[in-house]
């Protein structure tokens, strides 16, 4: 086993130990209950009905998204829970000890990019709560350049701040967290649902308005053009801790505990979000007028103690889930480039700054920039890197790994000079077919159309990287990756 010396170790990427794996199966459910019941979970359905779908369309999609993205997230989470390594280790035995910085730098930017999107929703639910109190819109005129009001500003910042306590405990921390925060959220949630249908004399008009693809309405015939990036959208949602699950499961008591608790607190709370998420917002279509699909908004609709109640069960929330889906994962990654200077709670300040700097409220500006523009966008990032860990781990080493060699400068994963360039190359591959369609969709004044067929291929970004990427990468290292690793039982 590694002696705990080398540029390529330290305290918190080493492998957990036998007293270290102590995460059972309901820690593993409440940690994704944890996560999914969020903001951002919560308008996923939001964004598809606002493009034309029905409720029971948009609920349909999200479940059957998060099924897929369940089995990579079982296959990658083996690993974890097997030998106890990070993704940012994981990922030195296809990418080498140098050219795993790589993958590591790719997931850890776009968790700095959730992370910052995550602290602009928490800081819009404190200025909502604020401004209801003191009975003033607190919003401010909107500044040059940021393009948002000095109120909303300021509300970042603080809530930014405030995340930052939590950065000195670590991942016992955040597993109570999630563990005993879990329930209250899910009940916070029940409790919305129920006032809002009582309040509303019933579930409204969403739940039952016809899809606007169908004969007569406003998008007739293009269900399919719609729907086709949309459940790869919804892949990519997830695509990233699919990538890094690792990085929890090396706490794992055992595999049958990750596999069930994932199981059980994935695809589930999903599906029942979405379901929440519809039929609350169908009743504020009577209460109000109008669908209000952002939980901060109808928090603040609210009268008397429900508004802080609200409001602060949002703000818990955003807290939990962004430690736990964004934080974790990139202040691993960030340690990962250089172990012996940056520790988990130096990578975790990296991940808090860069996230400022990025200014998530642009992508949260529209629900096509959101959905097709960042989760498709990523996901065509992120695929390739899932297909070759999954390669490389399931199809190439049959689950075997020498645990030591991946902390050794000069061993079985150094390939050439700490690079393996069959990997590279696989992950050009799986990148380069989705460029054009995400270009064109990102900035279309600035590339234009992308043409019929690499729109086509950037409808299924995420799927189209998994299969480019794992299919080049398995005949390229096709009777050298027993070469490449001296195994380890």
């Amino acid at each position: 086993m590694v002696d705990g010396e080398g540029a390529l170790w330290n305290a918190d990427l080493a492998p957990t130990s036998e007293a270290q794996r102590n995460w059972r199966w309901w820690h593993f459910a409440a940690l994704w209950v944890g996560m999914v019941v969020a903001v951002p979970s919560w308008m996923l359905c939001a964004g598809l009905i606002d493009q034309g779908m029905s409720a029971l369309q948009a609920i349909a999609t999200v479940l059957l998204g998060n099924l897929i993205i369940l089995v990579p997230m079982l296959l990658i989470g083996h690993s974890g829970a097997r030998y106890g390594v990070p993704f940012a280790v994981l990922a030195r035995a296809s990418f080498g000890t140098v050219g795993a910085r790589l993958p590591a730098m790719a997931r850890a930017l776009v968790a700095c990019g959730w992370y910052g999107i995550q602290t602009w929703i928490g800081g819009e639910a404190l200025l909502t709560l604020l401004g209801i109190f003191l009975g003033a819109d607190l919003r401010g005129a909107a500044l040059p350049f940021f393009g948002i009001g000095i109120g909303q500003l300021l509300a970042f910042l603080v809530f930014w701040g405030v995340q930052l306590f939590f950065v000195r405990k670590g991942l016992t921390t955040i597993r109570k967290l999630e563990t005993w925060t879990a329930p209250a959220k899910l009940i916070a949630c029940l409790g919305l649902v129920w006032w809002a249908v009582d309040a509303a004399g019933g579930v409204g008009p969403i739940f039952s308005a016809p899809s606007a693809f169908g004969p007569g309405g406003a998008r007739e015939g293009q269900f399919w053009a719609v729907w086709l990036p949309a459940i790869t959208a919804m892949v990519g949602f997830w695509g990233t801790l699919a990538l890094n699950i690792a990085d929890f499961t090396r706490f794992a008591h055992s595999q049958r505990d990750q596999m069930l608790g994932q199981a059980l607190g994935l695809p589930p709370t999903m599906g029942l979000i979405a379901l929440l998420s519809v039929i609350t917002t169908s009743a504020t279509v009577v209460i109000h007028g109008r669908a209000i699909w952002d939980p901060v908004e109808l928090a603040g609709t609210l009268s008397g103690p429900f508004v802080l109640l609200g409001l602060i069960v949002i703000a818990v929330d955003t807290v939990s889930c962004n430690i736990a889906a964004n934080l974790v994962c990139s202040a691993f990654d960030f340690a990962s480039l250089k172990p012996s200077k940056i520790s988990y709670r130096t990578g975790a300040l990296i991940t808090a700054t860069i996230g400022l700097v990025m200014m998530p409220w642009k992508i949260m500006a529209s629900t096509q920039g959101y959905i097709f523009t960042w989760l498709t966008g990523y996901g065509a990032l992120l695929g390739p890197i899932t297909g070759i860990l999954i390669a490389d781990y399931w199809l190439l080493r049959d689950a075997r790994l020498d645990v030591d060699g991946l902390y050794l400068e000069q061993g079985p994963y150094t390939y050439r000079k700490g690079w393996n360039p069959r990997a590279l190359i696989a992950l050009v591959l799986g990148i380069a077919p989705n460029v054009p369609g995400f270009l064109s969709v990102a900035a279309p004044g600035v590339f234009g159309e992308a043409g019929a067929l690499f729109s086509g291929i950037y409808t299924y970004a995420w799927f189209v990287g998994v299969a480019a990427a794992l299919g080049s990468y398995t005949l390229m290292m096709r009777g050298r990756a027993a070469v490449a690793v001296v195994v380890v039982a």
